[in-house]
């Protein structure tokens, strides 16, 4: 027969995991842990002798605390709270997201992710990334196997980039990708090499300090302003942006800004970046094809 001590023991073994599926979900490391303390009040109040599997059993009542924390955000219209401020002045996320985002999910998928409605977040992260079954998934949302399995289909749609992708589209996020990487390691040589002579720059107010210029213009100054925010490049990713590559500057997968980048003959020519709540929320994005996509 097995004690509470047994369960104490299995529940702290799996605590990682748990988190792990707990955040994905919330994308955010404090509703997360919030999360799995209610799990292990429910578990420990249960008649688990009998689970074949403590594991999987934890896992979904882990992600059934984390559902309900969805549902009640969207009536709610609540951000996570680890998400309250659009533009930081260290938008790096903490240590310990830092490590759930490594764990199995690219931080790209947690900014795009947080479109989903909380039944799609839930059917899709439990199958795609934690290789739920459905007819788990769909005890779990009340729904049946067949109806969890059309929620994760109609999310994986969602959150990848249209049909028909272009090559010149795969080349334009390779690009993106090598701006972002020279951003956030001040390589200026690269930089100005991405840019063209005549770049643009372009910026909400609201996400520089008073004595950043909201337009600057020219390859080299565009380059040398990257040394003063290499801190928030940190936390881009890049992402398409109504279909065209751009980047996000998203701290624990939470957007905060969107970088739109036009490109032309192979070279940056406009950086446009966005803080307004309105245009943020009206973006449309999805996951950026792989740098080895045609």
């Amino acid at each position: 027969m097995r004690t509470l001590d047994d369960l104490a023991q299995r529940f702290d073994a799996d605590r990682r995991h748990l988190r792990s599926v707990a955040f994905h979900l919330l994308g955010s490391a404090a509703d997360a842990e919030d999360a799995v303390q209610s799990a292990w009040l429910k578990a420990s109040r249960a008649d688990f002798d009998a689970i074949e599997n403590p594991t999987g059993w934890l896992t979904t009542i882990t992600a059934r605390e984390a559902l309900d924390q969805l549902r009640t955000r969207k009536r709610r219209a609540e951000l996570p709270l680890d998400g309250v401020d659009r533009a930081p002045a260290n938008p790096a996320p903490p240590a310990d997201e830092d490590a759930l985002l490594a764990d199995a999910v690219s931080r790209a998928l947690m900014v795009v992710i947080d479109r989903l409605s909380p039944a799609q977040r839930v059917a899709f992260v439990l199958h795609d990334v934690f290789a739920m079954p459905f007819e788990t998934i769909g005890e779990l949302l009340g729904r049946s196997p067949d109806a969890a399995k059309k929620l994760a289909s109609r999310a994986r749609a969602q959150l990848s980039a249209p049909s028909g992708e272009t090559r010149r589209t795969g080349e334009h996020v390779k690009i993106v990708d090598a701006f972002l990487t020279a951003s956030r390691g001040g390589d200026i040589a690269a930089l100005v090499n991405l840019l063209a002579p005549d770049v643009v720059r372009r910026v909400d107010p609201r996400l520089v300090p008073a004595d950043v210029p909201t337009e600057i213009r020219g390859a080299h100054q565009v380059a040398e302003e990257t040394r003063r925010f290499t801190q928030r490049s940190r936390a881009g990713v890049v992402v398409l942006v109504n279909g065209a590559p751009g980047i996000a500057i998203a701290a624990g997968g939470h957007l905060q800004a969107l970088l739109v980048i036009g490109i032309e003959d192979g070279r940056i020519h406009t950086i446009d970046i966005i803080g307004d709540d309105d245009r943020l929320n009206s973006a449309v994005l999805t996951l950026a094809p792989t740098a080895g996509s045609p």
